[in-house]
Order: C-alpha cells, then sequence, then structure tokens
C-alpha cells in the first residue's frame, strides 16, 4: 500500500465516523501502520472532520518523526505508536468517544457480554484501562494490560480503544462496542440485563478458534 492510499484510508475511515457520530467535534482520532515500512498515518490533531482533506492526514514514525504531512498528527499519537510497538498483529488503532461507550468509561463499568455479536467481533466484554494522562505513551501501555484476548477496550474517564489487523476490523469494532453499551444502558432502564453465562461465552470461543476463559 503506498502512502497515499494509507493517508486515503484514515481520510475515509475518520470521515464515516464522524458521520456514524463515533468523533463529534475534533475529538476522536483513528491511524494505520504499514506493516512493511513501519510508517503510520494518522489523524492530525484539532481539524475539523467535515473539511479534513487527505493532505491534511500526517504520516509518522513509530518515535513520532514527522515523513509527511503540514500539520503535527493527533495529541494521542503516542497512544496509537505504544500499541504498535507491542503488538505486532495490531496494524490499525481506533480511538472513539462515542457517547454511550463512554458512558462505560466514566463510570469505570465493563461493557458485559449482552449480545453474541460481541463475541464475534469483541472476543467478550469490553474491559475498562486505568486512567492516565490523554497524549502519553502510558496511555496505550495501560490499553495493552486489558487487550489480552480483546479487541477492544475502554480508556477510564475518556473514551474507547479498538485495535485490528486493518482499519475496516478497527472501525467495525468501534461500532460495536457502541451498540453494545448503548443496547445495555437501555435494557437497564427497561430492567434487569442478563448478561451470556461463561459457559455459553466459551462454547463460542471453541467455534471461533480462540483460547477459552
Amino acid at each position: 500500500m503506498t502512502i497515499l492510499e494509507m493517508k486515503q484510508a484514515v481520510l475515509d475511515y475518520s470521515k464515516q465516523s464522524y458521520e456514524e457520530k463515533l468523533f463529534a467535534g475534533t475529538s476522536g482520532n483513528l491511524s494505520m501502520r504499514d506493516p512493511e515500512t513501519g510508517l503510520v498515518a494518522i489523524t492530525p490533531g484539532s481539524i475539523a472532520y467535515p473539511t479534513m482533506t487527505v493532505d491534511d492526514v500526517m504520516v509518522i514514525t513509530l518515535d513520532g518523526e514527522i515523513i509527511e504531512g503540514h500539520n503535527k498528527p493527533s495529541s494521542e499519537w503516542r497512544m496509537h505508536t505504544e500499541i504498535y510497538k507491542n503488538r505486532d498483529d495490531v496494524h490499525a488503532v481506533v480511538h472513539t468517544h462515542s457517547p454511550y461507550a463512554t458512558g462505560f468509561a466514566v463510570t469505570h463499568d465493563n461493557i458485559p457480554v449482552i449480545l453474541i455479536e460481541m463475541m464475534f467481533f469483541l472476543l467478550g466484554d469490553v474491559p475498562v484501562a486505568e486512567y492516565r494522562i490523554p497524549g502519553s505513551a502510558e496511555l496505550g501501555t495501560e490499553a495493552l494490560k486489558v487487550l489480552h484476548n480483546r479487541t477492544a477496550c475502554l480508556l477510564a474517564n475518556h473514551g474507547v480503544l479498538t485495535i485490528g489487523p486493518n482499519l475496516d476490523r478497527a472501525h467495525i469494532r468501534a461500532v460495536y462496542t457502541e451498540d453494545a453499551a448503548k443496547i445495555c444502558t437501555q435494557a437497564k432502564i427497561i430492567g434487569n440485563v442478563h448478561v451470556m453465562s461463561k459457559e455459553e461465552q466459551n462454547k463460542m470461543r471453541r467455534q471461533m478458534g480462540v483460547p477459552e476463559e
């Protein structure tokens, strides 16, 4: 994939995420890493998504050196690159402030397994990572601690982080995280929330060929 193709993918998924209300204002950010060169295409900081162009997307190294672009990379670039440095299987990171899921991040509550889709897309519940200062590499470090056998987590008092082998997978996982949080919130209003049992979760893990818990 060329640098231009990477930048275009970042732009397209950023605008889609904004239209889906996973992002608001200039909040949220996403990136993808080229597995061959290690270069990272990432959203710029403080540019409104409706006006963002492919030229605004930044390309950096894992150490934050700017390779291409006339803006500053997202203030969360250290979180993104910390994940890439420690997970060879991850080539895309999506960080949203989607409202329902972020509500769980504010209460420091995991999003429980209430939907079968959560098993297929998220591999289980959505855990909460410890709070760390936004913009720090430590934020990525804490996320990594709870992303073992998971593809999404909550950042305490902050938002959502999802990972994937590409932007398509990381993005759809952000969509399902918000969907699960919204449904769980509505269910709590209606009555008792019935979480899928560990036995049922492990049956699905066996079907998917992933480790049981």
